[in-house]
């Protein structure tokens, strides 16, 4: 193989990387994005009705913990895993949550709307449980690394 060749060869496997590395970003925004809302869908949504405030209460989540992995970029992507349970008696489709997370005087720094039932294909029965993840990719620098508060503010049936 000559200089050149190898060459070639090296400037192909540089582009293919590139191009995976750009693949991979493209996936995990999507996965971002699927997971947390916009605050253009929230301003488009219906209001809720007196049967769907009536029933924001009936959500139990458990287990929150965070982590944080480094991407291939070398950043660091930080996650949310925890689990919800519908007390509830009815199926739901839908499920918005707010997420607070606080400095170390218990002041919110940072307010996220999540979707822990976005990735589900089916809904949530009465009494079943289920785990989420969400995905954050820049954290303040002040949170006081503990797991947020986690509230429903937007149900659908």
């Amino acid at each position: 193989m000559s200089r050149n060749d190898h060459g070639i060869s090296t400037l192909i496997i540089l582009i293919v990387s590139v191009v995976l590395a750009v693949f991979v970003a493209v996936f995990v925004i999507q996965q971002h994005h699927a997971v947390t809302h916009p605050a253009e869908v929230v301003a488009a949504r219906p209001a809720l009705r007196p049967e769907q405030k009536a029933y924001l209460d009936s959500f139990a989540f458990a287990d929150l913990h965070m982590s944080a992995a480094a991407n291939f970029l070398g950043d660091t992507v930080t996650y949310l895993d925890g689990s919800v349970t519908n007390k509830g008696a009815k199926v739901v489709r839908s499920l918005e949550v707010e997420l607070n997370f606080v400095d170390s005087l218990n002041q919110v720094v940072l307010r996220e709307t999540a979707h822990p039932l976005a990735d589900r294909p089916t809904p949530l029965q009465p009494g079943e449980t289920c785990a989420f993840r969400v995905t954050f990719e820049h954290m303040p620098m002040d949170w006081n690394q503990s797991p947020p508060t986690a509230k429903s503010v937007y149900v659908q049936f």
